[in-house]
Formats: structure tokens, C-alpha cells, sequence
């Protein structure tokens, strides 16, 4: 979704979203800055890299530990820049915080040398890092988004460069701040404020080693393209449309890309629950909301009679109120974007359960939207809705439900609900999916790896498998000074 990713011609500026003040302004790096931002990440990556895993380490937790410490002013930034409910940013700074204390303890351990069996001599795979990384963020989860790229990749030995969003730039220097804080050396984490159209200039630089996006589809394309062209490691996080299904309780097997399946009809409040929760968070602003709910005849009307009712039931209001339950979108283009798919659906036949307009309220809010009826000629059908506007589909059973859940081109997250473990594990298996969670709706855990198929992207953030993404996995072979020479082939 366009609105996932900042337009190129945006000023890099906080813009309140709840007002629409514009509250301060900074100009882009020039050229010859973003080549001296470059070169000192460069220059600084052999001392870095000489560290110990241990060093490096210490020197992450402790970002952690401040960021706790400041965790109010952070959260009302959060709130300020991007107009998420300050308990929402609350929340954010602890999981940022989580994820930078755990790299910075378990990271060593997860980069130990791995030994290899072999006959005669030894063999071990060890991960070094690569040099100089990109990293291309988002709006939606300002200090989440960042950390969970940076943090492992400083712990491993690599040093950062961070082009965020142009709509949270304070959120942007903070972060920078705190590791500075905490005693990173000049040169291993920079921000740099450029324009979008300046990404392609610094992946091309033979300095660079690689380039990670959280982004928008196209410009996830944009930047593989030029990454592959320089034959560089990239890693791609590109939102996705993911069902949550729902099943009555007889006797049925249902597979999937990106559901929350329920297999019992009494399980239905709890169903209904996790889903406005996996809807409504962020405003459903977030790559791995709940977007498609696909219900057996079953319990179709009990869950929508139950999904709108949740909705009906949110707030609209300040972000930074705590009684506040919704708050504005990120923007006002990302408002008018989400209301231009609404509007298309309606126009070509979509039932309107709940909502589908904008409040009568100043600020990027958008009212929250039940669809049902929602054909294949529609948007709302084959796009990301990011926000606050759900999609519910009847199906007959369970095998129109698999293929219905698999029209989508996304595969980032998924959650099946079951009462039968098995039952759910083996649904699970058949997902189409980067991640699956049972009876708990798709969320983000520093120890759980992160990343999706399909056109949701390719690698993976986050847990064992994350923090070797940019790890140059190497073989070191060692066989006895007298050994036989063998043939070399290869």
C-alpha cells in the first residue's frame, strides 16, 4: 500500500495528524553530506567489528535500558508524529526496549561459531558481519520498526544507516540520540534525513554491503532492484492482507494464508475479541492486522453481529487522551487513499454493515468500516486496507474458504483458533504464510523470527534467524598439514 511508505516529495516534517499543525520542519541532507554519512559508517566499521560480540552487546542493552527510562517522552513523540493512543506508544517503547536488551544479552550466544561434522580435521561456520548496512523504515511503529533491524545488525558487528519515514523525523533522531547516549561510536548508526528518491544513490555506493526496507510494495520492488543489480543482500517486509477465517464446530479441515481459524462455534466471543483486536490495533495501521475475515454460513451473522458491535463501540478523540480508543490515521493522504477504496467498494455493489465514511471531526480519522459483499472487481478485494476497515466473507465450506484465502498475493502473518491443539497445528501447517500463531492473534516477540512470502517480502527480522540475515556465514575448513590433497571440484 502506497500510504505504507512516505511519497518522494514529502517534506521530512512532523505533521500532528490529530491537528494538522505542522510542528517542525528539517531540511534533507545534501550530497555531500550523505557521502560523508557514508564514509564515516565506513571508516568506522573495522573498530567496530574488532569489538567483542560481548562489547557490542553491553553497548545495545544499554540503548534498551534508556529507552525505558525515557519511555513517556518517547511515547507522546510517537503519539505526536504519527497519531498513535499513547498507551498504543506506551506499549511500542516497552517492545523496542525488549527487543534491544534481548540482542544485546542472547546476541552473542546466538553468534557463536556453529562446528560442522566432518571426516578428518574441522570445520565451523562462523558469522561475521558484512560492513555497512541501509535501513529504509516506516511510519507505522517508529522506534519498533528501526530496532528490530538495527539492533541485531550492531550486535553482529555491522554498522547503520537509517533513512525513516519523512513523516516521524523527531522519532528519528531520538533514536540516533539514544544510542549515541549509550556509547555507540560515531559513525555505526547514523540517520540520515534523504528523500526517497535518494535510496537508489546510496545502495549503489560499492561502500554499502546491504539494504533492509519496511515498506510499500512498490517501493519494495524499487529497492530489490536496485540491490540485486549491485549484487547486494536485501530483506523485504511489504504488509500484507491477511483472512481470518472462521469455522462452525463440526467436523472440518481448513488451510489458509494468514487466517485466525476458529474450529468451535463457542468459541465465538473469544473469536470475535481477537478479532477487533487484530483489526483495530494501530488503528490498522500494521502490516499484520487482521484484514480478510472469511466465516463458514454457520456463524456468519453471529460474527458480524458481534465485529460490528465491538467496532460501533470505539472513540474517536485526542491520541495522546487515554479515554481516547481510535485515533487518527497517520496522514491525511493515508486517509484519503483508504476512503478512495472504501468508495470504490461501495460503488460496485459492497454492503456497508458499519461506518464508511469520515467523522465529522478535524484530523486524519477515518470512521471504523464493515464491508460485506465484496467481489473480486472491487479494491478492497486484492489491496491492503490499512486501517481501520474490515472485510467479511460468507463461504459454504471449508475448501471455498482455502481458496478464497488464498487469492490474496500477500502471505506475512497468520493465527489459527482451535480448540483441538492438533487440529491446529495441522491447519497451520497449510498456511501460506511467513508466521502462524495458534489461538492468539499475529504479533512480534524479540525471540520470534519475523517476515512473510509471496509479495509480503523474503527474509526475516527478529529472533535466531534475523540476526544473521546480514552474516557473512562462513566456512573456515581445517584438515591436518600431511593430509591427502583431494581432487578440487566445485
Amino acid at each position: 500500500m502506497d500510504a505504507h511508505a512516505t511519497a518522494q516529495g514529502s517534506p521530512i516534517a512532523t505533521v500532528n495528524p490529530y491537528t494538522g499543525e505542522r510542528v517542525r520542519e528539517f531540511p534533507p541532507l545534501s550530497t555531500e553530506d550523505v557521502a560523508r554519512a557514508i564514509d564515516a559508517a565506513h571508516s568506522g566499521y573495522p573498530d567496530w567489528r574488532a569489538r567483542s560480540t560481548a562489547d557490542r552487546g553491553a553497548l545495545v542493552q544499554r540503548a534498551g535500558r534508556l529507552m525505558r527510562e525515557r519511555k513517556e517522552e518517547l511515547a507522546h513523540l510517537l503519539t505526536l508524529e504519527v497519531g498513535k493512543l499513547i498507551d498504543s506508544s506506551r506499549a511500542e517503547v516497552d517492545l523496542a526496549s525488549d527487543i534491544l536488551v534481548h540482542y544485546g544479552e542472547h546476541g552473542p550466544e546466538l553468534l557463536e561459531e556453529r562446528p560442522l561434522p566432518v571426516t578428518g580435521g574441522t570445520a565451523v561456520l562462523v558469522n561475521e558481519p558484512l560492513g555497512v548496512l541501509l535501513g529504509v523504515m516506516p511510519w507505522n511503529f517508529p522506534l519498533y520498526q528501526v530496532v528490530r533491524f538495527a539492533g541485531p545488525n550492531l550486535v553482529l558487528g555491522n554498522t547503520i544507516l537509517l533513512k525513516h519515514a519523512s513523516s516521524c523525523p523527531q522519532s528519528a533522531l531520538a533514536v540516533e540520540q539514544l544510542f549515541r547516549d549509550a556509547g555507540v561510536p560515531p559513525g555505526v548508526y547514523t540517520n540520515l534525513f534523504v528523500r526517497g528518491r535518494d535510496v537508489g544513490k546510496i545502495i549503489d555506493d560499492s561502500r554499502v554491503q546491504g539494504a533492509s526496507l519496511t515498506g510499500s510494495e512498490r517501493a519494495g520492488v524499487s529497492l530489490g532492484e536496485i540491490a540485486g543489480r549491485n549484487v547486494k543482500k536485501s530483506v523485504l517486509e511489504l504488509g500484507g492482507s491477511d483472512p481470518f477465517v472462521v469455522l462452525d464446530g463440526h467436523n472440518l479441515e481448513l488451510g489458509g494464508s494468514d487466517p485466525f481459524v476458529v474450529l468451535d462455534g463457542h468459541n465465538l466471543e473469544r473469536t470475535v475479541y481477537a478479532a477487533f483486536l487484530g483489526r483495530m490495533g494501530n488503528t490498522g495501521q500494521c502490516c499484520v492486522a487482521a484484514k480478510r475475515f472469511i466465516v463458514l454460513a454457520d456463524v456468519y451473522d453471529a460474527f458480524v453481529a458481534g465485529l460490528r458491535d465491538r467496532m460501533s463501540e470505539v472513540r474517536p478523540g485526542d491520541p495522546a487522551d487515554p479515554a481516547t480508543t481510535l485515533g487518527p490515521l497517520s496522514s491525511e493522504a493515508a486517509a484519503d487513499l483508504l476512503m478512495e477504496q472504501v468508495r470504490d467498494a461501495v460503488d460496485k455493489g459492497a454492503t456497508v454493515v458499519l461506518g464508511g465514511g469520515r467523522p465529522d471531526l478535524p484530523g486524519a480519522f477515518v470512521e471504523p468500516t464493515l464491508l460485506t459483499d465484496v467481489t473480486p472487481d472491487m479494491r478492497a478485494y486484492r489491496e491492503e486496507l490499512f486501517g481501520p476497515v474490515a472485510t467479511v466473507y460468507r463461504v459454504a465450506d471449508e475448501d471455498e474458504a482455502v481458496a478464497l484465502a488464498n487469492t490474496s498475493p500477500y502471505g506475512l502473518g497468520g493465527a489459527v483458533f482451535a480448540a483441538d491443539p492438533e487440529r491446529a497445528r495441522g491447519v497451520a501447517n497449510r498456511l501460506e504464510a511467513g508466521m502462524v500463531w495458534i489461538n492468539h492473534p499475529t504479533a512480534s516477540r524479540p525471540e520470534l523470527p519475523f517476515g512473510g512470502i509471496k509479495r509480503s517480502g523474503y527474509g526475516r527480522e527478529l529472533g535466531d534467524v534475523g540476526i544473521v540475515e546480514f552474516a557473512n556465514r562462513k566456512l573456515v575448513r581445517s584438515v591436518d598439514a600431511d593430509a591427502p590433497i583431494e581432487e578440487v571440484l566445485g
